[in-house]
Protein backbone atom coordinates (compact mmCIF):
# COMPACT_ATOMS: atom_id res chain seq x y z
CA UNK A 1 0.00 0.00 0.00
CA UNK A 2 2.90 2.35 0.68
CA UNK A 3 4.50 1.71 -2.71
CA UNK A 4 1.68 3.27 -4.75
CA UNK A 5 1.72 6.73 -3.05
CA UNK A 6 5.50 6.79 -3.37
CA UNK A 7 5.27 5.81 -7.03
CA UNK A 8 2.66 8.52 -7.67
CA UNK A 9 4.76 11.06 -5.78
CA UNK A 10 7.72 10.38 -8.06
CA UNK A 11 5.85 9.88 -11.33
CA UNK A 12 3.55 12.90 -10.95
CA UNK A 13 6.29 15.56 -11.15
CA UNK A 14 7.96 13.64 -13.97
CA UNK A 15 4.76 13.63 -16.02
CA UNK A 16 4.23 17.33 -15.32
CA UNK A 17 7.77 18.13 -16.44
CA UNK A 18 7.31 16.04 -19.59
CA UNK A 19 4.04 17.82 -20.40
CA UNK A 20 5.70 21.23 -20.06
CA UNK A 21 8.67 20.17 -22.20
CA UNK A 22 6.38 18.79 -24.90
CA UNK A 23 4.44 22.06 -25.10
CA UNK A 24 7.65 24.10 -25.09
CA UNK A 25 8.92 22.44 -28.26
CA UNK A 26 5.85 23.22 -30.35
CA UNK A 27 5.80 26.79 -29.03
CA UNK A 28 9.52 27.19 -29.80
CA UNK A 29 8.82 26.10 -33.37
CA UNK A 30 5.86 28.46 -33.75
CA UNK A 31 7.67 31.44 -32.28
CA UNK A 32 10.74 30.82 -34.44
CA UNK A 33 13.05 30.53 -31.44
CA UNK A 34 14.61 27.37 -32.86
CA UNK A 35 15.08 26.13 -36.41
CA UNK A 36 13.83 22.69 -37.42
CA UNK A 37 16.42 20.14 -38.47
CA UNK A 38 16.38 19.44 -42.22
CA UNK A 39 19.70 17.69 -42.88
CA UNK A 40 20.17 13.99 -42.16
CA UNK A 41 23.33 12.41 -40.72
CA UNK A 42 26.18 12.03 -43.19
CA UNK A 43 25.68 9.06 -45.49
CA UNK A 44 22.02 8.53 -44.64
CA UNK A 45 19.75 8.58 -47.73
CA UNK A 46 16.55 10.61 -47.78
CA UNK A 47 14.70 7.53 -49.02
CA UNK A 48 15.23 3.86 -49.75
CA UNK A 49 13.78 1.57 -52.37
CA UNK A 50 13.04 2.77 -55.89
CA UNK A 51 15.62 4.67 -57.92
CA UNK A 52 15.23 8.44 -57.37
CA UNK A 53 15.93 9.14 -61.06
CA UNK A 54 12.53 7.88 -62.18
CA UNK A 55 9.07 8.33 -60.64
CA UNK A 56 8.32 5.50 -58.18
CA UNK A 57 4.94 3.81 -57.94
CA UNK A 58 4.38 5.75 -54.69
CA UNK A 59 6.22 7.44 -51.86
CA UNK A 60 5.71 5.73 -48.51
CA UNK A 61 6.40 7.66 -45.30
CA UNK A 62 6.64 5.49 -42.20
CA UNK A 63 5.69 7.19 -38.90
CA UNK A 64 6.86 5.00 -36.05
CA UNK A 65 5.44 4.44 -32.58
CA UNK A 66 6.61 6.03 -29.33
CA UNK A 67 9.95 4.21 -29.41
CA UNK A 68 11.16 6.55 -32.18
CA UNK A 69 14.06 8.65 -30.88
CA UNK A 70 16.61 8.79 -33.71
CA UNK A 71 16.62 9.25 -37.50
CA UNK A 72 17.08 5.51 -38.04
CA UNK A 73 14.15 3.19 -37.44
CA UNK A 74 13.36 1.41 -34.20
CA UNK A 75 14.06 -2.32 -34.20
CA UNK A 76 10.47 -3.30 -34.99
CA UNK A 77 9.86 -0.35 -37.31
CA UNK A 78 13.05 -1.18 -39.19
CA UNK A 79 11.89 -4.74 -39.71
CA UNK A 80 8.60 -3.54 -41.17
CA UNK A 81 10.23 -1.01 -43.49
CA UNK A 82 12.75 -3.59 -44.75
CA UNK A 83 9.98 -6.14 -45.31
CA UNK A 84 7.88 -3.64 -47.29
CA UNK A 85 10.85 -2.62 -49.45
CA UNK A 86 11.70 -6.27 -50.11
CA UNK A 87 8.13 -6.98 -51.25
CA UNK A 88 7.67 -3.72 -53.18
CA UNK A 89 11.01 -2.36 -54.44
CA UNK A 90 9.08 -0.02 -56.76
CA UNK A 91 8.20 2.14 -53.74
CA UNK A 92 10.34 4.99 -52.41
CA UNK A 93 10.29 4.73 -48.62
CA UNK A 94 11.11 7.34 -45.97
CA UNK A 95 11.54 6.35 -42.33
CA UNK A 96 13.51 9.26 -40.86
CA UNK A 97 10.62 11.60 -39.99
CA UNK A 98 10.46 12.49 -36.27
CA UNK A 99 6.73 12.24 -35.41
CA UNK A 100 7.28 13.33 -31.82
CA UNK A 101 9.40 16.40 -32.45
CA UNK A 102 7.96 19.50 -34.14
CA UNK A 103 11.56 20.66 -34.51
CA UNK A 104 12.64 17.33 -36.06
CA UNK A 105 15.33 16.97 -33.38
CA UNK A 106 15.93 13.30 -32.43
CA UNK A 107 16.12 12.71 -28.69
CA UNK A 108 19.45 10.87 -29.00
CA UNK A 109 21.07 14.06 -30.30
CA UNK A 110 20.21 15.94 -27.09
CA UNK A 111 22.86 15.53 -24.35
CA UNK A 112 20.40 15.46 -21.43
CA UNK A 113 18.21 12.82 -23.09
CA UNK A 114 21.24 10.74 -24.02
CA UNK A 115 22.27 10.77 -20.36
CA UNK A 116 18.75 9.74 -19.33
CA UNK A 117 18.68 6.95 -21.91
CA UNK A 118 21.35 5.08 -19.95
CA UNK A 119 19.79 5.73 -16.53
CA UNK A 120 16.02 6.11 -16.93
CA UNK A 121 15.09 4.95 -20.41
CA UNK A 122 11.36 4.99 -19.66
CA UNK A 123 11.48 8.79 -19.72
CA UNK A 124 12.16 8.66 -23.45
CA UNK A 125 8.87 6.84 -23.94
CA UNK A 126 7.04 9.21 -21.60
CA UNK A 127 8.33 12.17 -23.62
CA UNK A 128 6.89 10.75 -26.83
CA UNK A 129 3.63 9.77 -25.14
CA UNK A 130 3.23 13.36 -23.97
CA UNK A 131 3.91 14.60 -27.49
CA UNK A 132 0.96 12.53 -28.72
CA UNK A 133 -1.35 14.21 -26.25
CA UNK A 134 0.02 17.66 -27.15
CA UNK A 135 -0.66 16.85 -30.81
CA UNK A 136 -4.21 15.86 -29.82
CA UNK A 137 -4.83 18.94 -27.63
CA UNK A 138 -7.12 21.39 -29.45
CA UNK A 139 -4.98 24.33 -28.23
CA UNK A 140 -1.78 23.03 -29.79
CA UNK A 141 -3.05 20.67 -32.49
CA UNK A 142 -3.01 23.17 -35.42
CA UNK A 143 0.55 24.24 -34.54
CA UNK A 144 1.76 20.66 -34.16
CA UNK A 145 0.07 19.55 -37.38
CA UNK A 146 1.68 22.41 -39.30
CA UNK A 147 5.14 21.67 -37.87
CA UNK A 148 5.22 17.94 -38.54
CA UNK A 149 3.34 18.26 -41.84
CA UNK A 150 6.00 20.72 -43.00
CA UNK A 151 8.72 18.31 -41.84
CA UNK A 152 7.21 15.46 -43.86
CA UNK A 153 6.77 17.65 -46.95
CA UNK A 154 10.37 18.86 -46.72
CA UNK A 155 11.74 15.32 -46.40
CA UNK A 156 9.62 14.14 -49.33
CA UNK A 157 10.91 16.93 -51.55
CA UNK A 158 14.50 16.16 -50.54
CA UNK A 159 13.79 12.52 -51.44
CA UNK A 160 12.80 13.58 -54.96
CA UNK A 161 9.07 14.23 -54.73
CA UNK A 162 7.83 16.89 -57.15
CA UNK A 163 4.77 18.81 -55.93
CA UNK A 164 1.85 18.49 -58.32
CA UNK A 165 3.34 15.42 -60.04
CA UNK A 166 0.38 13.22 -59.09
CA UNK A 167 2.60 10.49 -57.63
CA UNK A 168 0.72 9.01 -54.63
CA UNK A 169 1.96 9.59 -51.09
CA UNK A 170 1.10 6.96 -48.47
CA UNK A 171 1.50 7.63 -44.75
CA UNK A 172 1.99 4.34 -42.91
CA UNK A 173 1.72 4.90 -39.16
CA UNK A 174 2.10 2.63 -36.20
CA UNK A 175 0.40 3.30 -32.85
CA UNK A 176 0.74 6.99 -31.85
CA UNK A 177 2.14 7.81 -35.28
CA UNK A 178 -1.49 7.78 -36.44
CA UNK A 179 -2.14 11.03 -34.54
CA UNK A 180 0.67 12.67 -36.48
CA UNK A 181 -0.33 11.12 -39.82
CA UNK A 182 -3.93 12.31 -39.63
CA UNK A 183 -2.73 15.74 -38.52
CA UNK A 184 -0.25 16.14 -41.40
CA UNK A 185 -2.91 15.76 -44.11
CA UNK A 186 -3.84 19.42 -44.56
CA UNK A 187 -0.23 20.64 -44.71
CA UNK A 188 0.77 17.93 -47.19
CA UNK A 189 -2.22 18.71 -49.39
CA UNK A 190 -1.35 22.42 -49.41
CA UNK A 191 2.36 21.93 -50.08
CA UNK A 192 2.45 18.89 -52.38
CA UNK A 193 -1.03 18.61 -53.94
CA UNK A 194 -0.46 14.87 -53.78
CA UNK A 195 -2.98 12.01 -53.77
CA UNK A 196 -2.85 10.96 -50.11
CA UNK A 197 -3.61 7.59 -48.59
CA UNK A 198 -3.23 6.64 -44.92
CA UNK A 199 -2.60 3.21 -43.41
CA UNK A 200 -2.81 2.98 -39.63
CA UNK A 201 -1.41 -0.04 -37.82
CA UNK A 202 -2.85 -0.28 -34.32
CA UNK A 203 -3.52 3.45 -34.72
CA UNK A 204 -3.85 5.57 -31.58
CA UNK A 205 -5.38 8.96 -32.45
CA UNK A 206 -8.12 11.30 -31.27
CA UNK A 207 -10.20 11.47 -34.48
CA UNK A 208 -10.33 15.28 -34.51
CA UNK A 209 -8.17 15.95 -37.57
CA UNK A 210 -9.81 16.79 -40.89
CA UNK A 211 -9.47 13.96 -43.43
CA UNK A 212 -11.22 15.73 -46.31
CA UNK A 213 -8.11 15.58 -48.51
CA UNK A 214 -7.41 11.89 -47.87
CA UNK A 215 -8.35 9.53 -50.69
CA UNK A 216 -8.74 6.64 -48.25
CA UNK A 217 -7.71 5.51 -44.77
CA UNK A 218 -7.06 1.82 -44.15
CA UNK A 219 -7.25 0.81 -40.51
CA UNK A 220 -5.30 -2.36 -39.72
CA UNK A 221 -6.30 -3.59 -36.28
CA UNK A 222 -6.86 -6.68 -34.19
CA UNK A 223 -9.31 -7.80 -31.54
CA UNK A 224 -6.30 -8.49 -29.30
CA UNK A 225 -4.95 -4.94 -29.58
CA UNK A 226 -6.18 -3.32 -26.36
CA UNK A 227 -4.04 -0.17 -26.81
CA UNK A 228 -5.76 0.67 -30.10
CA UNK A 229 -9.14 0.10 -28.44
CA UNK A 230 -8.24 2.47 -25.60
CA UNK A 231 -7.86 5.24 -28.18
CA UNK A 232 -11.39 4.65 -29.43
CA UNK A 233 -12.69 4.88 -25.86
CA UNK A 234 -10.87 7.88 -24.39
CA UNK A 235 -11.27 10.32 -27.29
CA UNK A 236 -14.88 11.49 -27.74
CA UNK A 237 -14.24 12.42 -31.40
CA UNK A 238 -13.94 8.70 -32.13
CA UNK A 239 -17.41 8.01 -30.69
CA UNK A 240 -20.25 7.77 -33.27
CA UNK A 241 -22.15 10.34 -31.22
CA UNK A 242 -19.78 13.10 -32.38
CA UNK A 243 -20.89 13.05 -35.99
CA UNK A 244 -19.07 16.25 -36.97
CA UNK A 245 -15.60 15.09 -35.95
CA UNK A 246 -13.08 14.60 -38.74
CA UNK A 247 -13.03 10.86 -38.14
CA UNK A 248 -16.80 10.36 -38.24
CA UNK A 249 -17.19 12.55 -41.34
CA UNK A 250 -14.60 10.37 -43.09
CA UNK A 251 -16.40 7.20 -41.97
CA UNK A 252 -19.73 8.46 -43.34
CA UNK A 253 -18.02 9.44 -46.60
CA UNK A 254 -16.86 5.83 -47.04
CA UNK A 255 -13.19 6.80 -46.72
CA UNK A 256 -12.37 4.41 -43.86
CA UNK A 257 -11.92 0.67 -44.30
CA UNK A 258 -11.12 -1.58 -41.33
CA UNK A 259 -9.19 -4.82 -41.77
CA UNK A 260 -8.61 -7.41 -39.05
CA UNK A 261 -5.16 -8.85 -38.45
CA UNK A 262 -6.23 -11.17 -35.63
CA UNK A 263 -4.79 -12.47 -33.39
CA UNK A 264 -1.99 -9.88 -33.45
CA UNK A 265 -1.25 -7.83 -30.35
CA UNK A 266 -0.08 -4.22 -30.21
CA UNK A 267 3.46 -4.98 -29.09
CA UNK A 268 5.70 -7.77 -27.86
CA UNK A 269 5.19 -11.41 -28.69
CA UNK A 270 2.56 -11.93 -31.44
CA UNK A 271 2.60 -8.22 -32.29
CA UNK A 272 1.85 -6.98 -35.80
CA UNK A 273 5.61 -6.86 -36.43
CA UNK A 274 6.69 -10.10 -34.72
CA UNK A 275 9.08 -11.90 -37.12
CA UNK A 276 9.02 -15.20 -35.22
CA UNK A 277 5.43 -16.11 -34.28
CA UNK A 278 3.78 -18.10 -37.08
CA UNK A 279 0.22 -17.94 -38.36
CA UNK A 280 -1.72 -21.00 -39.59
CA UNK A 281 -0.69 -20.23 -43.19
CA UNK A 282 3.00 -20.38 -42.22
CA UNK A 283 3.71 -16.67 -42.48
CA UNK A 284 5.06 -14.61 -39.59
CA UNK A 285 3.02 -11.72 -38.24
CA UNK A 286 5.61 -9.40 -39.80
CA UNK A 287 5.21 -10.99 -43.25
CA UNK A 288 1.43 -10.80 -43.09
CA UNK A 289 1.50 -7.14 -42.06
CA UNK A 290 3.97 -6.26 -44.83
CA UNK A 291 1.84 -8.16 -47.35
CA UNK A 292 -1.22 -6.22 -46.20
CA UNK A 293 0.53 -2.86 -46.47
CA UNK A 294 1.83 -3.56 -49.98
CA UNK A 295 -1.54 -4.90 -51.10
CA UNK A 296 -3.36 -1.79 -49.86
CA UNK A 297 -0.88 0.54 -51.54
CA UNK A 298 -1.56 -1.19 -54.85
CA UNK A 299 -5.33 -1.56 -54.52
CA UNK A 300 -7.42 0.38 -57.06
CA UNK A 301 -10.14 1.51 -57.00
CA UNK A 302 -10.46 2.25 -53.29
CA UNK A 303 -12.65 -0.34 -51.56
CA UNK A 304 -16.11 0.83 -50.54
CA UNK A 305 -16.49 -1.73 -47.78
CA UNK A 306 -16.34 -0.05 -44.37
CA UNK A 307 -15.32 -3.28 -42.61
CA UNK A 308 -13.73 -6.34 -44.11
CA UNK A 309 -11.06 -8.96 -43.67
CA UNK A 310 -8.13 -8.25 -45.90
CA UNK A 311 -7.78 -10.58 -48.86
CA UNK A 312 -4.23 -9.90 -50.01
CA UNK A 313 -4.67 -11.65 -53.34
CA UNK A 314 -7.78 -9.63 -54.12
CA UNK A 315 -6.11 -6.37 -53.15
CA UNK A 316 -3.06 -7.10 -55.27
CA UNK A 317 -5.23 -7.66 -58.31
CA UNK A 318 -6.95 -4.32 -57.88
CA UNK A 319 -10.35 -5.75 -56.97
Amino acid sequence: MIEFPLFALVLGPVLLAEALLARHEVMAYTAGWRTPTTELPHGMPYARGADPDRPPAAYLVYLDGIGKRRFTDTRDGGRLVKAVIAKAPELRVLGQVQPYSPLAHPLVNRPVWEWLRHRAGILLFLHNVMQIFVAADRRYRPLYNHAVGAQIADQLCRAGYRPGSGVPVVLLSYSGGAQVATGAVEELHARLRAPLRLITLGGFHNGANDLTHVRHLYRLTSGSDWIERVGTWIFPQRWPLFRRSGWNRAVRAGKVSTYALDPATHMGRRSYIDPDERLPDGRSHLDRTADAVVALIHVHPFPARPNARLNVGEARSGG
